[in-house]
């Protein structure tokens, strides 16, 4: 199993953000969580296609782009033509999730599928099969800062059991609320990849990456 950083650059000065996003790369992740919100599936509206196609430019870094959006289907291709490595889309979000999960193959990016808290994991147990990563969501999406959901490390657990018993190493991913407080829980529970915005851009940049990629390596 890999372990992954993606640091979430919703947290970060959009003033210095090929700074911090340097900074973070030199540190040792390999990840940029880009996070795409409309204003209507969640209530904030954040930025688009042609920020991700500035960064893209100018890091290596594998870009996690997590689109939160209605009909995602509609930006799949303009998505991928402008960087994006890895699109999820959610599941709440698509009326039918097989074809888009497809469509974001078809396009040449690696599928996955975002669930908010309240949602369970039996919702996709007919395409649990076809996704390269399940994210779960561990705040309610729209805002960055909030505090993690403790009823989510189960969904993690009962995830990560699904996919052992199908034979599957499938990626689980958990955005909202990591830290090196809670980081651990998740891991344990049989996350691999993590998003952090706030614990990584807040303060000293490097210093926060380094700690979340040490104690990743250690809890492993």
């Amino acid at each position: 199993m890999k372990y992954e950083l993606s640091p979430s650059i919703l947290a970060a000065d959009f003033n210095r953000l090929g700074e911090q996003i340097k900074k973070v790369e030199e540190a040792g992740t390999r990840w940029l969580h880009f996070d795409v919100m409309d204003g209507i599936f969640v209530p904030s509206i954040s930025f688009g296609m042609p920020v991700l196609a500035s960064l893209k430019k100018e890091t290596s870094l594998f870009m996690d782009v997590h689109l939160m959006i209605t009909d995602p289907g509609r930006y799949v291709d303009t998505f991928m033509n402008n960087g994006a490595d890895m699109l999820t889309v959610h599941a709440e979000a698509c009326t039918h999730l097989d074809r888009t999960i497809a469509q974001i193959k078809e396009a040449g990016c690696r599928a996955g599928v975002a669930l908010n808290p309240a949602t369970p994991v039996s919702v996709l147990e007919h395409v649990l099969d076809t996704v390269d990563m399940v994210l779960i969501m561990t705040v309610n999406p729209g805002f960055g800062g909030q505090k993690y959901i403790p009823y989510c490390t189960r969904k993690v657990a009962v995830l990560r059991n699904e996919f052992d018993r199908r034979g599957l190493d499938t990626d689980i991913q958990v955005d909202g609320g990591i830290t090196t407080d809670t980081l651990p829980e998740v891991l344990k529970a049989g996350a691999n990849i993590f998003v952090a915005g706030s614990a990584v851009f807040k303060g000293d940049i490097t210093k926060n990456a380094k700690e979340l990629l040490e104690l990743m390596e250690h809890e492993a």
